[in-house]
């Protein structure tokens, strides 16, 4: 993978400068923030131990999980420059495995979603099976064994790219099945999936020369009057960051941004 770094976690919004949380002001000329940070793990796995050994018999939920909570679903934005390459609205719909199996096609993009746990991507191949990186590896398992009982969603529309034909979509990530370690070129399963179906270099580690003005904008959606805008100098910068909002969710953000910036924002959904 190139020259190793130390790796780099961004753990909350007081480390980093930030700006008024409206958002774009059109009459700012100057960056917003000047966030870029390079990461050298992946993220979705260091939570999921319980993950590292898939089989036919675990399909039972882990009761240590919270329901996923889709009104702590933080909506977003990306934008490249001023192109919207990404766009995610609150509350879709989410199922059960067995009834995304009845929905997937080979070439669909999944993702697994539970509380306090960061967002799991794979490519639906067919026949059951999907591939998906996890704990530094490639590979190819039953949708039913790596949902663990997570519900899940097809995610094609979330990138505004224009998708690869799903054959070749099913060839590339077929083709990296048993990939592993220093192999990769990924940063995690939603930046290998999501390459695997529009093919750009951008979701690869170190696709994008990190110099000059960060072009990507993550605009983060609190309420039709409430929002914040981050600005990176890469994509999977962006992708890092929003999915640790996943993560965390959209009160804990709100809360973050709040101290950070000493204003109120109010954490009570309903008074949003």
């Amino acid at each position: 993978m190139g020259n190793q770094v130390e790796k780099l976690t961004h753990l909350n919004y007081a480390e980093v400068p930030t700006s008024d949380p409206n958002g774009f002001d059109p009459d700012d000329e100057g960056p917003r923030i000047g966030v870029s940070y390079i990461f050298s793990n992946d993220d979705d796995d260091d939570q999921d131990d319980h993950l590292d050994h898939f089989s036919s018999d675990r399909h039972a939920v882990n009761h240590e999980e919270k329901p996923f909570d889709p009104q702590d679903e933080l909506e977003c934005a990306i934008y490249y420059r001023e192109e919207s390459v990404y766009e995610r609205s609150s509350g879709a719909t989410t199922h059960s495995a067995e009834s995304l199996l009845n929905k997937c096609r080979p070439g669909d993009l999944l993702e697994f979603v539970a509380t306090g746990q960061y967002p799991h991507w794979a490519v639906y191949v067919g026949d059951f099976q999907v591939v998906h990186l996890h704990r530094a590896e490639i590979k190819n398992n039953f949708l039913a064994d790596v949902s663990q009982g997570k519900k899940g969603r097809i995610v094609n529309g979330l990138y505004r790219y224009r998708a690869l034909p799903p054959e070749v979509i099913v060839r590339n990530a077929l083709d990296h099945v048993g990939s592993r370690d220093q192999e990769l070129y990924w940063r995690n399963s939603e930046c290998f999936a999501a390459w695997c179906r529009f093919g750009k270099r951008e979701f690869k580690i170190g696709g994008e020369i990190r110099i000059g003005k960060q072009p990507y904008r993550l605009k983060l959606l609190f309420s039709e009057k409430k929002n914040h805008v981050l600005e990176f100098q890469s994509l999977e910068d962006v992708i890092m960051e929003k999915r640790r909002n996943d993560q965390i969710g959209k009160d804990a953000v709100m809360q973050e941004l709040a101290n950070h910036l000493n204003v109120f924002l109010p954490t009570d959904r309903n008074s949003l």
